[in-house]
């Protein structure tokens, strides 16, 4: 139904299931930055002439449609950042470096692992890890006995696991937290694509967003930063469009939301962000839960009827992914085959190795879906899958 307004698919008939790596983009996104090159590229927040105030009103656009997009209080509490990784970086660097201990879930990517070792922490010295039950389910005893453990410390947990989709109740999870005074920032890398999300609602100090991940251009994201902690958030970059007043003995900065976007942005980028978010508005989060919930249980179904298929959680609060095995077989192994047949897929570890060594295994295969994705899709996978089974077995 939706895949007319996205043009890699108009060129093609690929069964495009890797959406958890990056979604495609509606033609107005594309077009949107098009636009802005053909027909006013300029700098934005420095010259004062037509085409640099055009650009520098678009991109500020974008940081207002996000804002009201996640129902955040301020636009100043947006930071525009390359993406959830930079975003995490972002904040381990100019804010987590004073907490005794980080606290994170068993099914994070390792963008939300690797800052934190990056800082010297490892598992029981500055480091501690929920478990995760059996279901992949979020161990909350075990959460409260580390925040008991661990007072005032900083806790960052994926909202959605890019590798299972599993989702959290991040919502359970900010309030413990906060129960114990604890700092929460939430990786939302998979959220913008699947759910609605609410800063008010939720009550989150720090929420980290994917521009790719949701139908924007690549190079893009931001970190929603509760206006409490802006305060106390350091510059992670310096240079232009940062600077209040410079000479040769001090600077001075200016205010958030400027005072952490260094150097030129992707403004492009930017400005197909706030198209992507406008595009997604209009297709709504009812209509994307209805579709994606049909495809997910018909993919369900059919993947079940498939002999010797291992999964590794059921899809009870569950969204986009879903990873398996088969007996005896190499995951890539199946996903050359499959590709070959015109299925896009991943294969591997998909940036979650700490949970892969968990269960045992190196990897999965994953189908990740978006709600341009059918049934159609879902059929030639299921045949491809068969077909490649039969070769290999």
């Amino acid at each position: 139904m939706f895949k007319k307004d996205f043009p890699y698919f108009q060129n093609n008939e690929i069964a495009y299931l890797d959406n958890a790596a990056t979604t495609h983009k509606p033609k107005e996104v594309i077009d949107s930055q098009s636009e802005y090159y053909e027909k006013y590229c300029a700098n934005t927040h420095r010259s004062s002439f037509g085409h640099a105030n055009k650009a520098t009103q678009k991109y500020e656009e974008s940081r207002k449609i996000l804002k009201e997009f996640i129902n955040a209080k301020l636009n100043e509490e947006i930071i525009f950042t390359k993406g959830v990784t930079e975003s995490i970086n972002f904040i381990a660097s100019s804010f987590v470096k004073n907490f005794k201990t980080v606290i994170i879930s068993s099914l994070e990517h390792h963008s939300n692992i690797v800052p934190w070792h990056m800082q010297g922490r490892k598992l029981g010295d500055g480091l501690a890890v929920v478990n995760c039950n059996k279901n992949l389910d979020f161990d909350f005893e075990h959460f409260e006995q580390l925040l008991k453990e661990n007072p005032k410390a900083f806790v960052s947990i994926t909202h959605i696991s890019n590798a299972f989709g599993k989702i959290h109740d991040i919502k359970a999870i900010i309030e413990l937290a906060h129960k114990y005074k604890a700092v929460v920032m939430i990786d939302g890398a998979q959220s913008l694509a699947h759910i609605k999300v609410d800063m008010q609602e939720l009550d989150v100090d720090f929420f980290a967003i994917s521009g790719h991940k949701t139908f924007a251009p690549t190079g893009v994201g931001a970190i929603y930063v509760k206006q409490k902690y802006l305060k106390n958030l350091e510059a992670y970059q310096t240079g232009g469009a940062t600077i209040n007043q410079v000479d040769f003995n001090s600077s001075t900065l200016l205010d958030s939301p400027y005072k952490f976007e260094a150097g030129t942005q992707n403004i492009a980028g930017i400005i197909g962000f706030g198209t992507a978010l406008q595009y997604l508005t209009r297709v709504g989060y009812e209509n994307i839960e209805i579709i994606e919930k049909d495809v997910f249980n018909y993919l369900d179904k059919e993947l079940k009827k498939i002999p010797n298929i291992i999964f590794y959680n059921d899809i009870e609060d569950s969204i986009g992914s879903r990873s398996f095995n088969f007996e005896n077989i190499t995951p890539d192994d199946i996903g050359i085959l499959v590709d070959k047949m015109g299925v896009s897929l991943r294969v591997g570890h998909h940036c979650a190795q700490p949970i892969m060594k968990k269960l045992g295994i190196k990897g999965t295969i994953r189908v990740s879906l978006s709600f341009y994705n059918d049934y159609n899709d879902i059929n030639n996978l299921i045949n491809a899958l068969k077909k490649a089974l039969s070769m290999l077995q």
